[in-house]
């Protein structure tokens, strides 16, 4: 799914002074910039404005400077049901959540300390490991790197938000993944690294590409033999379903498919595909209930979903075969990824190339904050049955319709004039399964 510059999509809307007035329209700053830069990462996530304060932005300053809403992890981990979770001692502990970026950030260990202070969170165990070789010297103008630096931020505060005692390893790779098979050779070889070394339990990956950009089938199949390992070893792989809706990028990573495409790892029947979803707040700024969540199509993006050119239908699909048909189909669940709803972070390096012209909060979306939201939840359900769970998806179809997932009825993920898929009672293209009640949905997967 790529955004040429996050997620192919992403968008830089307007910065803002410690005050928080725009000093651009909303909507409009920078979103040309970054669509002439690539490669980038295939699978990121949106990055909006910028708060100078010592603390994150409010969903009200977000709404009255930006014109969207926003969310710190704290309203997160409400809306998510993960306090009852926390309070029997659920936190992911143990446990190991595994993060995969080309380039990694420049600051992110003191990032992650500033954000935990800010959110009142513990400090984390966070390694960093680069098993394909030294990252290139970060270079402030360069977007790639800017770009691939925000990502790893989103990825990393955020599946630590979800699951506050797990450890997290980053895991840098040398070259940037782009549409097509460039990127992906180091990054498998990297998963495969740290799952013959027992270095993680769950692998959250925000990025991909289109099936199509690959120049043959069999040069993606080539590519699984990490998945097939994950498998054999029962380490769990997620993967952002991408950020255009029912379209995707073409190899040039700037024009969209005019027909409805998917994208790999996401359509991979090893990994498990997180859509995305979008959620409201009332007037006092506080988060709707998840009954309220819609899929994610704000205008900025929509959550990625369809069925996969290259992948026939697994049998823990079976079940929903009317929508399927023969093939897999993505996402599997989905949780909150709109930009009309981001997730604040907190950013300290500059890239001027991307236009992060300075450090502090940032705003935030894309499925590439599904995957790392729902890592952390994972590694809580590792914890608390005391074994990994390995590939979750045959688990996931079994639990439709019980507690621990919500459906997502309302919404579409039609994007770019490209007709997607509506969301309904059930299983469906838009938003999968639906999303997820956390404390549930963690003793349901453990018991």
């Amino acid at each position: 799914m790529k955004s040429v510059g996050f997620i192919r999509h992403t968008m830089i809307v307007g910065a803002l002074g410690s005050l928080g007035v725009a000093s651009v329209a909303p909507g409009i700053a920078l979103a040309t910039q970054t669509a002439a830069v690539a490669p980038v990462p295939a699978v990121t996530g949106h990055l909006l404005g910028h708060f100078s304060g010592l603390g994150p932005p409010t969903t009200l300053q977000c709404e009255a400077t930006l014109s969207i809403a926003c969310f710190t992890v704290l309203q997160l981990q409400k809306h998510y049901d993960l306090a009852p979770l926390y309070a029997q001692g659920l936190t992911g502990a143990g446990k190991t959540i595994v993060i995969v970026d080309s380039y990694g950030s420049p600051t992110i260990q003191k990032d992650l300390q500033r954000f935990d202070r800010a959110m009142g969170l513990p400090n984390p165990s966070l390694s960093i490991i680069q098993p394909e070789g030294a990252i290139p010297p970060y270079d402030p103008t360069n977007a790639t790197m800017g770009g691939w630096a925000s990502e790893t931020t989103l990825d990393v505060e955020t599946s630590h938000a979800m699951a506050p005692g797990a450890n997290i390893l980053l895991v840098e790779t040398p070259v940037a993944e782009t549409e097509g098979v460039t990127g992906f050779p180091q990054m498998m070889a990297a998963e495969n690294y740290v799952i013959n070394h027992h270095l993680g339990d769950v692998i959250s990956q925000s990025f991909g590409a289109t099936e199509e950009t690959f120049p043959s089938k069999a040069s993606l199949l080539n590519l699984r033999y990490a998945y097939k390992n994950a498998l054999a070893h029962n380490v769990t792989v997620l993967a952002s379903s991408g950020d255009t809706g029912a379209t995707n990028y073409e190899l040039d990573g700037a024009t969209l498919y005019p027909y409805p495409v998917n994208s790999w790892p996401s359509s991979d029947p090893l990994v498990t595909s997180l859509g995305g979803s979008e959620l409201y707040a009332n007037k006092a700024g506080h988060a709707l209930p998840l009954s309220d969540d819609t899929v994610w199509n704000d205008g900025y993006g929509a959550g990625g979903g369809g069925v996969s050119e290259f992948f026939d239908r697994p049998s823990y699909q079976n079940s929903v075969k009317s929508v399927v048909g023969d093939s897999r189909g993505t996402p599997d669940i989905s949780m909150s990824a709109a930009v009309n709803g981001g997730v604040d972070l907190y950013l300290g390096f500059v890239n001027t190339g991307y236009g992060i012209n300075k450090p502090g909060w940032y705003v935030f979306g894309g499925t590439s904050e599904a995957s790392p939201l729902f890592a952390g939840i994972v590694a809580i359900a590792d914890q608390a049955a005391h074994h990994d769970l390995g590939l979750l998806n045959p688990a996931l179809y079994s639990l439709q319709g019980d507690e621990g997932i919500v459906d997502i009825t309302v919404g579409n993920n039609s994007f770019a004039g490209v007709t997607g898929y509506n969301a309904g009672p059930g299983y469906d293209l838009g938003s999968g399964l639906g999303t997820v009640d956390a404390n549930r949905l963690v003793h349901e997967l453990a018991h």
